[in-house]
Protein backbone atom coordinates (compact mmCIF):
# COMPACT_ATOMS: atom_id res chain seq x y z
CA UNK A 1 0.00 0.00 0.00
CA UNK A 2 1.06 3.81 -0.50
CA UNK A 3 3.01 5.37 2.22
CA UNK A 4 1.00 8.25 2.15
CA UNK A 5 -2.95 6.98 1.81
CA UNK A 6 -4.99 9.24 -1.04
CA UNK A 7 -8.12 8.00 -2.95
CA UNK A 8 -9.73 9.11 -5.56
CA UNK A 9 -13.19 10.02 -6.97
CA UNK A 10 -12.75 9.87 -11.03
CA UNK A 11 -15.69 11.64 -12.51
CA UNK A 12 -15.96 13.77 -9.81
CA UNK A 13 -17.62 16.20 -11.53
CA UNK A 14 -20.81 14.16 -12.44
CA UNK A 15 -24.13 14.08 -10.78
CA UNK A 16 -23.73 11.19 -8.26
CA UNK A 17 -19.68 12.21 -8.65
CA UNK A 18 -20.29 15.85 -6.88
CA UNK A 19 -22.91 14.45 -4.24
CA UNK A 20 -19.56 12.13 -3.22
CA UNK A 21 -17.36 14.52 -3.32
CA UNK A 22 -18.94 17.07 -1.43
CA UNK A 23 -20.38 14.77 1.28
CA UNK A 24 -17.07 13.30 1.42
CA UNK A 25 -15.48 16.83 2.15
CA UNK A 26 -18.50 17.29 5.39
CA UNK A 27 -16.92 14.36 6.47
CA UNK A 28 -13.53 15.41 6.60
CA UNK A 29 -12.17 13.49 3.99
CA UNK A 30 -10.03 14.84 1.62
CA UNK A 31 -10.35 12.86 -2.00
CA UNK A 32 -8.20 13.71 -5.21
CA UNK A 33 -11.08 14.91 -7.54
CA UNK A 34 -10.30 13.54 -11.25
CA UNK A 35 -11.97 13.11 -14.18
CA UNK A 36 -11.12 14.20 -18.08
CA UNK A 37 -12.90 17.71 -18.42
CA UNK A 38 -10.07 19.60 -16.68
CA UNK A 39 -12.19 22.46 -16.55
CA UNK A 40 -15.06 21.01 -14.93
CA UNK A 41 -12.90 19.27 -12.48
CA UNK A 42 -11.01 22.65 -11.74
CA UNK A 43 -13.56 24.39 -11.17
CA UNK A 44 -14.82 21.75 -8.62
CA UNK A 45 -11.54 21.11 -6.88
CA UNK A 46 -11.03 24.92 -6.66
CA UNK A 47 -14.62 25.73 -5.38
CA UNK A 48 -13.97 22.62 -2.72
CA UNK A 49 -10.47 22.84 -1.83
CA UNK A 50 -9.66 19.93 -2.83
CA UNK A 51 -6.26 18.32 -5.31
CA UNK A 52 -7.24 17.30 -8.72
CA UNK A 53 -5.98 15.50 -11.56
CA UNK A 54 -6.55 15.67 -15.22
CA UNK A 55 -6.84 12.14 -17.21
CA UNK A 56 -8.98 10.51 -19.48
CA UNK A 57 -8.86 6.45 -19.96
CA UNK A 58 -7.56 5.98 -23.64
CA UNK A 59 -3.73 5.16 -22.44
CA UNK A 60 -3.15 2.54 -20.00
CA UNK A 61 0.12 4.06 -19.41
CA UNK A 62 -1.31 7.58 -18.56
CA UNK A 63 -3.93 6.10 -16.22
CA UNK A 64 -1.12 3.98 -14.50
CA UNK A 65 0.61 7.11 -13.72
CA UNK A 66 -2.22 9.26 -12.51
CA UNK A 67 -2.61 6.27 -10.15
CA UNK A 68 0.77 5.60 -8.73
CA UNK A 69 0.27 6.76 -5.16
CA UNK A 70 -3.66 6.28 -5.07
CA UNK A 71 -4.64 3.89 -2.71
CA UNK A 72 -8.49 3.81 -3.48
CA UNK A 73 -10.26 4.74 -7.15
CA UNK A 74 -14.07 5.12 -6.06
CA UNK A 75 -14.99 5.28 -10.07
CA UNK A 76 -18.00 7.01 -11.01
CA UNK A 77 -17.37 7.66 -14.41
CA UNK A 78 -20.10 5.83 -17.07
CA UNK A 79 -21.26 4.04 -18.94
CA UNK A 80 -18.94 1.56 -16.90
CA UNK A 81 -19.26 -0.47 -19.90
CA UNK A 82 -16.65 1.64 -21.68
CA UNK A 83 -14.79 2.75 -18.53
CA UNK A 84 -14.33 -0.04 -16.44
CA UNK A 85 -11.94 -2.20 -17.82
CA UNK A 86 -8.92 0.48 -18.51
CA UNK A 87 -9.80 1.69 -15.00
CA UNK A 88 -9.71 -1.87 -13.71
CA UNK A 89 -6.70 -3.06 -15.97
CA UNK A 90 -4.43 0.29 -14.16
CA UNK A 91 -5.28 -0.73 -10.85
CA UNK A 92 -4.23 -3.76 -11.27
CA UNK A 93 -1.07 -2.75 -12.31
CA UNK A 94 -0.86 0.07 -9.75
CA UNK A 95 -1.71 -1.96 -6.47
CA UNK A 96 -5.00 0.28 -6.08
CA UNK A 97 -8.19 -1.15 -5.00
CA UNK A 98 -11.30 -0.27 -7.26
CA UNK A 99 -14.62 0.38 -6.61
CA UNK A 100 -17.61 1.57 -8.52
CA UNK A 101 -21.43 2.61 -8.69
CA UNK A 102 -22.26 0.54 -11.79
CA UNK A 103 -25.29 -1.36 -11.77
CA UNK A 104 -23.99 -3.21 -15.27
CA UNK A 105 -24.23 -6.93 -15.04
CA UNK A 106 -21.36 -6.92 -17.87
CA UNK A 107 -19.05 -5.02 -15.14
CA UNK A 108 -20.02 -7.35 -12.85
CA UNK A 109 -18.78 -10.44 -14.94
CA UNK A 110 -15.75 -8.83 -16.00
CA UNK A 111 -14.97 -7.90 -12.08
CA UNK A 112 -15.61 -11.39 -10.87
CA UNK A 113 -13.44 -12.63 -13.69
CA UNK A 114 -10.63 -10.71 -12.12
CA UNK A 115 -10.61 -12.28 -9.17
CA UNK A 116 -6.98 -13.89 -9.39
CA UNK A 117 -5.61 -10.68 -11.13
CA UNK A 118 -6.96 -9.16 -7.77
CA UNK A 119 -5.50 -11.84 -5.86
CA UNK A 120 -1.77 -11.59 -7.31
CA UNK A 121 -2.19 -7.57 -6.90
CA UNK A 122 -3.49 -7.92 -3.37
CA UNK A 123 -6.30 -5.34 -3.98
CA UNK A 124 -9.92 -5.26 -3.33
CA UNK A 125 -12.04 -5.06 -6.40
CA UNK A 126 -15.75 -4.15 -5.42
CA UNK A 127 -18.12 -2.33 -8.09
CA UNK A 128 -21.71 -1.65 -7.36
CA UNK A 129 -21.23 0.12 -4.07
CA UNK A 130 -24.25 2.76 -4.71
CA UNK A 131 -27.59 1.78 -4.41
CA UNK A 132 -26.72 -0.44 -7.54
CA UNK A 133 -26.59 -3.15 -5.56
CA UNK A 134 -25.69 -2.46 -1.82
CA UNK A 135 -29.48 -2.75 -0.40
CA UNK A 136 -30.92 -5.24 -2.88
CA UNK A 137 -27.64 -7.47 -2.13
CA UNK A 138 -27.89 -7.62 1.13
CA UNK A 139 -31.14 -8.77 1.37
CA UNK A 140 -30.30 -11.55 -0.94
CA UNK A 141 -27.82 -12.63 1.44
CA UNK A 142 -30.28 -12.36 4.35
CA UNK A 143 -33.04 -14.34 2.55
CA UNK A 144 -30.09 -17.34 1.65
CA UNK A 145 -29.46 -17.20 5.07
CA UNK A 146 -33.41 -17.47 6.27
CA UNK A 147 -33.65 -20.12 3.63
CA UNK A 148 -29.81 -21.76 2.55
CA UNK A 149 -31.67 -24.47 -0.01
CA UNK A 150 -33.19 -21.81 -1.54
CA UNK A 151 -33.40 -22.36 -5.69
CA UNK A 152 -34.74 -19.54 -6.94
CA UNK A 153 -34.63 -15.41 -5.80
CA UNK A 154 -36.56 -12.56 -6.56
CA UNK A 155 -35.83 -9.15 -6.06
CA UNK A 156 -36.77 -5.55 -6.41
CA UNK A 157 -37.62 -2.34 -5.88
CA UNK A 158 -39.91 0.70 -6.35
CA UNK A 159 -38.04 4.26 -6.49
CA UNK A 160 -39.86 7.18 -7.76
CA UNK A 161 -37.08 9.84 -7.55
CA UNK A 162 -35.56 10.71 -10.95
CA UNK A 163 -32.09 9.41 -12.44
CA UNK A 164 -28.80 11.39 -13.63
CA UNK A 165 -27.79 11.33 -16.95
CA UNK A 166 -25.05 8.90 -15.97
CA UNK A 167 -27.68 6.59 -15.12
CA UNK A 168 -29.81 7.33 -17.89
CA UNK A 169 -27.12 6.78 -20.43
CA UNK A 170 -26.04 3.35 -19.07
CA UNK A 171 -30.11 2.07 -19.03
CA UNK A 172 -29.67 2.96 -22.87
CA UNK A 173 -26.66 1.05 -23.22
CA UNK A 174 -28.71 -1.82 -20.87
CA UNK A 175 -31.67 -1.51 -22.80
CA UNK A 176 -29.95 -1.97 -26.26
CA UNK A 177 -28.36 -5.81 -24.51
CA UNK A 178 -32.14 -6.46 -23.87
CA UNK A 179 -33.29 -7.91 -20.56
CA UNK A 180 -31.45 -10.52 -18.62
CA UNK A 181 -32.19 -13.24 -16.19
CA UNK A 182 -30.15 -16.42 -14.35
CA UNK A 183 -31.49 -19.34 -14.96
CA UNK A 184 -29.59 -22.67 -13.94
CA UNK A 185 -26.46 -20.81 -13.15
CA UNK A 186 -25.96 -18.68 -16.15
CA UNK A 187 -27.42 -15.34 -17.27
CA UNK A 188 -29.40 -15.81 -20.33
CA UNK A 189 -31.19 -13.06 -22.55
CA UNK A 190 -35.10 -12.53 -22.02
CA UNK A 191 -37.65 -10.92 -23.67
CA UNK A 192 -38.48 -6.87 -22.84
CA UNK A 193 -41.52 -7.92 -20.69
CA UNK A 194 -40.39 -11.36 -18.89
CA UNK A 195 -42.68 -13.00 -16.21
CA UNK A 196 -44.81 -9.95 -15.39
CA UNK A 197 -46.67 -10.32 -11.88
CA UNK A 198 -48.12 -8.17 -9.24
CA UNK A 199 -45.65 -7.04 -5.96
CA UNK A 200 -46.11 -6.10 -2.93
CA UNK A 201 -42.82 -4.38 -2.21
CA UNK A 202 -43.85 -3.21 1.24
CA UNK A 203 -46.40 -0.79 -0.08
CA UNK A 204 -49.15 -2.07 -1.60
CA UNK A 205 -49.54 -4.54 -4.77
CA UNK A 206 -48.32 -3.21 -7.72
CA UNK A 207 -47.71 -4.80 -11.69
CA UNK A 208 -43.77 -5.24 -12.10
CA UNK A 209 -41.87 -6.77 -15.12
CA UNK A 210 -38.26 -7.84 -14.50
CA UNK A 211 -35.22 -5.89 -15.83
CA UNK A 212 -31.42 -6.60 -16.63
CA UNK A 213 -30.35 -5.39 -13.12
CA UNK A 214 -26.92 -6.16 -11.46
CA UNK A 215 -27.84 -8.24 -9.05
CA UNK A 216 -28.67 -10.95 -11.83
CA UNK A 217 -24.74 -11.09 -11.39
CA UNK A 218 -23.80 -9.88 -8.17
CA UNK A 219 -26.71 -12.33 -6.49
CA UNK A 220 -25.54 -15.10 -7.35
CA UNK A 221 -21.96 -14.74 -6.02
CA UNK A 222 -22.98 -13.58 -2.82
CA UNK A 223 -25.74 -16.48 -2.39
CA UNK A 224 -24.89 -19.42 -5.20
CA UNK A 225 -28.54 -19.14 -5.81
CA UNK A 226 -28.51 -19.77 -9.24
CA UNK A 227 -32.02 -18.59 -10.58
CA UNK A 228 -32.54 -14.91 -10.04
CA UNK A 229 -34.76 -12.11 -11.38
CA UNK A 230 -34.95 -8.78 -10.83
CA UNK A 231 -38.62 -6.73 -11.07
CA UNK A 232 -39.21 -2.77 -10.92
CA UNK A 233 -42.99 -1.73 -10.76
CA UNK A 234 -44.73 -0.22 -13.91
CA UNK A 235 -47.99 0.73 -14.58
CA UNK A 236 -50.00 -2.55 -16.84
CA UNK A 237 -50.18 -0.18 -20.06
CA UNK A 238 -46.55 0.49 -20.05
CA UNK A 239 -46.00 -3.11 -19.60
CA UNK A 240 -48.47 -3.82 -22.34
CA UNK A 241 -46.81 -1.16 -24.43
CA UNK A 242 -43.28 -2.83 -24.03
CA UNK A 243 -44.19 -5.94 -25.52
CA UNK A 244 -45.01 -4.32 -28.41
CA UNK A 245 -41.46 -2.09 -27.93
CA UNK A 246 -39.58 -4.75 -27.62
CA UNK A 247 -39.57 -5.42 -31.24
CA UNK A 248 -37.58 -2.49 -31.63
CA UNK A 249 -34.55 -2.70 -29.07
CA UNK A 250 -32.43 -4.17 -31.27
CA UNK A 251 -32.39 -0.56 -33.42
CA UNK A 252 -30.45 0.77 -30.21
CA UNK A 253 -27.45 -0.93 -31.21
CA UNK A 254 -27.00 1.09 -33.55
CA UNK A 255 -24.27 3.87 -32.62
CA UNK A 256 -25.48 6.84 -34.80
CA UNK A 257 -28.70 6.46 -32.58
CA UNK A 258 -27.28 5.68 -29.28
CA UNK A 259 -24.62 8.86 -29.77
CA UNK A 260 -27.98 10.73 -30.60
CA UNK A 261 -30.04 9.36 -27.60
CA UNK A 262 -27.00 10.24 -25.17
CA UNK A 263 -26.57 14.15 -26.65
CA UNK A 264 -30.42 14.45 -25.73
CA UNK A 265 -30.15 13.07 -22.05
CA UNK A 266 -26.64 15.07 -21.45
CA UNK A 267 -28.70 18.55 -22.24
CA UNK A 268 -32.33 17.55 -20.54
CA UNK A 269 -31.38 14.98 -17.71
CA UNK A 270 -30.26 16.85 -14.86
CA UNK A 271 -30.97 14.46 -11.62
CA UNK A 272 -33.42 14.76 -8.73
CA UNK A 273 -32.65 17.45 -6.56
CA UNK A 274 -32.08 18.20 -3.41
CA UNK A 275 -35.54 18.32 -2.05
CA UNK A 276 -36.38 15.37 -3.80
CA UNK A 277 -33.22 13.00 -2.50
CA UNK A 278 -33.91 13.94 1.03
CA UNK A 279 -37.94 13.17 0.73
CA UNK A 280 -38.40 10.01 -0.88
CA UNK A 281 -37.77 6.44 0.29
CA UNK A 282 -37.13 3.04 -2.02
CA UNK A 283 -39.17 0.24 -0.57
CA UNK A 284 -36.94 -2.97 -1.87
CA UNK A 285 -38.68 -6.62 -1.65
CA UNK A 286 -37.29 -9.90 -1.92
CA UNK A 287 -38.38 -13.69 -2.08
CA UNK A 288 -36.78 -16.64 -2.10
CA UNK A 289 -37.82 -20.09 -2.92
CA UNK A 290 -37.00 -24.18 -3.07
CA UNK A 291 -37.76 -27.03 -4.72
CA UNK A 292 -40.57 -27.87 -1.66
CA UNK A 293 -42.36 -24.70 -2.53
CA UNK A 294 -41.24 -23.39 1.07
CA UNK A 295 -40.64 -19.72 0.95
CA UNK A 296 -39.25 -16.76 3.04
CA UNK A 297 -39.95 -12.94 1.78
CA UNK A 298 -37.87 -10.00 2.91
CA UNK A 299 -38.50 -6.34 2.85
CA UNK A 300 -36.23 -2.68 3.37
CA UNK A 301 -36.55 0.66 3.00
CA UNK A 302 -33.70 2.64 2.43
CA UNK A 303 -33.24 6.38 1.79
CA UNK A 304 -33.06 7.88 -1.98
CA UNK A 305 -31.12 5.82 -4.47
CA UNK A 306 -28.15 8.46 -4.76
CA UNK A 307 -28.38 9.24 -0.74
CA UNK A 308 -27.40 5.43 -0.58
CA UNK A 309 -24.80 5.57 -3.14
CA UNK A 310 -23.16 8.43 -1.22
CA UNK A 311 -23.13 7.25 2.10
CA UNK A 312 -22.36 3.26 1.07
CA UNK A 313 -19.39 4.55 -1.27
CA UNK A 314 -18.01 6.20 1.42
CA UNK A 315 -18.86 3.26 3.62
CA UNK A 316 -16.86 1.43 1.64
CA UNK A 317 -13.86 3.36 0.60
CA UNK A 318 -13.21 4.44 4.75
CA UNK A 319 -13.34 0.21 5.24
CA UNK A 320 -10.42 -0.16 2.70
CA UNK A 321 -8.22 3.13 3.62
CA UNK A 322 -5.14 2.59 5.16
CA UNK A 323 -6.26 -1.18 6.76
CA UNK A 324 -5.76 -4.68 5.07
CA UNK A 325 -7.98 -6.63 3.44
CA UNK A 326 -8.30 -10.12 1.93
CA UNK A 327 -7.60 -9.12 -1.93
CA UNK A 328 -10.32 -10.26 -4.36
CA UNK A 329 -13.17 -9.08 -6.26
CA UNK A 330 -16.08 -8.80 -3.71
CA UNK A 331 -19.64 -7.89 -3.80
CA UNK A 332 -20.75 -5.68 -1.66
CA UNK A 333 -22.47 -7.59 1.10
CA UNK A 334 -19.36 -9.91 0.78
CA UNK A 335 -16.65 -7.14 1.46
CA UNK A 336 -19.70 -4.99 4.42
CA UNK A 337 -21.63 -7.44 5.36
CA UNK A 338 -25.67 -7.99 5.19
CA UNK A 339 -25.89 -5.70 8.17
CA UNK A 340 -24.26 -2.65 6.24
CA UNK A 341 -27.06 -0.87 4.57
CA UNK A 342 -28.90 -0.74 8.02
CA UNK A 343 -26.68 1.73 9.29
CA UNK A 344 -26.78 4.13 6.10
CA UNK A 345 -29.05 6.84 6.97
CA UNK A 346 -32.67 6.62 6.13
CA UNK A 347 -32.58 3.24 5.98
CA UNK A 348 -34.50 0.38 8.50
CA UNK A 349 -33.03 -3.11 9.13
CA UNK A 350 -33.89 -6.05 7.21
CA UNK A 351 -37.43 -7.62 8.01
CA UNK A 352 -37.71 -11.33 6.72
CA UNK A 353 -40.99 -12.64 7.64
Amino acid sequence: MKNDPKWMIYGAYGYSGELIARQALEEGMRPVLAGRNREKVAALAAELDLPAQFFDLSAPDVIEAQLKDIEVVLHCAGPFSHTCAPMLAACLKTKTHYLDITGEISVFEHAHANHSAAVEANIVVCPGVGFDVIPTDALAASLKAALPNATHLQLGFDARAGISAGTAKSSLEGLALGNRARVDGRIQAKPLVYHPKEIDFGNGKKWAMTIPWGDVSTAFYTTEIPNIEVYVPFPRQTIRSARIAGFFTPLLKLRPLQNFLKRRIEKRVKGPSEKRRKSEKVFVWGKVENDRGESKTGYLQTANGYEVTVHGSLGVVKKLLGKKQKPGSYTPTKLMGPGFVSTLPGSTEINIT
